[in-house]
């Protein structure tokens, strides 16, 4: 399994001595990934899935993330599918656990989905499980004790993760964002930081108003990856393609030898699935923003 520094760094025993690694911190780089969910992958035809991380390869990209779904058929019977996903040569970032209903007290999955996801994620070589969640905004606020219960929610399903080997990370989309951030802010600050990353959907920030450089630059160490999407107006549009200035945080990222992953996101709120016509010029874009 091809593992950042970061990752490596969270398998060692608690109170090993980091200090004997000794990395250049001009070395690090991020690593360049896609999610599949640009391609139309039908749930359980894992042929056509491996036929997409064959085009993510052919574009350059050096990982993957996608959905439970995509897998999870795969968990009776896990050595050939890693095998198979190991053959791709692509770097397993995580399997990612999006829903349409959450469990009403910890608003992610419920754990038994989160326990199964972990158990498949660490049986296929993922390197973590990746949940999004509902969001807690209620009239422009966030009630206490709700983001008690949804932290405390992240923390077992980390804490589960960890005990069978994988990493884990939460994922936003834009109401973590609402109220000033409100949310996003209290996740970051009420959960262990030895436990819980973020893997930060860049796009839906930016359409909050969010600094995305400044925001990356204070918290990149709590950040395991970040999704990058790109829209002109309201229509979402191939990495490069659209309205934002991606410049500023690729310069925060150069200059902080930050060694996590971006992922190319080519998603479209109407269903559509653009594929391979989204995602290389995506790939360009990231190309040209990181040097490689």
């Amino acid at each position: 399994m091809d593992m950042s520094r970061r990752d490596f760094l969270s398998c060692l025993p608690a109170g090993a001595m980091i200090t004997a690694l000794p990395l250049s911190a001009a070395a690090a780089a991020p690593r360049i990934g896609s999610q599949t969910n640009a391609w139309p992958i039908k749930p359980g035809d894992f042929p056509m899935f491996l036929r997409v991380l064959g085009e993510l390869k052919a574009l350059g990209f050096e990982g993957f993330e996608t959905s439970f779904r995509n897998v999870q058929a795969q968990y009776a019977d896990p050595a050939p599918a890693r095998a198979s996903l190991a053959a791709s040569g692509l770097a397993f970032f995580g399997v990612h656990v999006f829903l349409t209903e959450y469990d009403p007290r910890t608003r992610v999955a419920p754990m038994d989905l989160v326990k199964a996801t972990a158990d498949g994620a660490a049986a296929l070589g993922a390197q973590r499980v990746i949940l999004s969640g509902a969001g807690l905004v209620r009239d422009g606020r966030v009630a206490e004790g709700d983001l008690a219960q949804k932290a405390a929610g992240l923390e077992e399903a980390a804490r589960y993760c960890r005990g069978r080997g994988v990493g884990f990370a939460y994922h936003n989309h834009g109401p973590e964002f609402a109220a000033g951030g409100a949310e996003i802010a209290g996740l970051i600050g009420r959960t262990d930081p030895a436990l819980v990353a973020f893997l930060v959907d860049a796009g839906w920030a930016y359409r909050a108003g969010v600094d995305l450089a400044a925001f990356f630059t204070t918290h990149r160490a709590r950040i395991a990856g970040l999704h990058l999407r790109d829209f002109t107006g309201e229509q979402q549009v191939p990495l490069g393609q659209g309205d934002v200035d991606w410049a500023p945080l690729a310069s925060a990222i150069r200059a902080s030898a930050w060694d996590g992953w971006v992922m190319a996101e080519e998603e479209r709120a109407d269903g559509s699935k653009p594929g391979a016509s989204a995602a290389g010029p995506a790939r360009a874009t990231l190309r040209k923003l990181f040097g490689r």
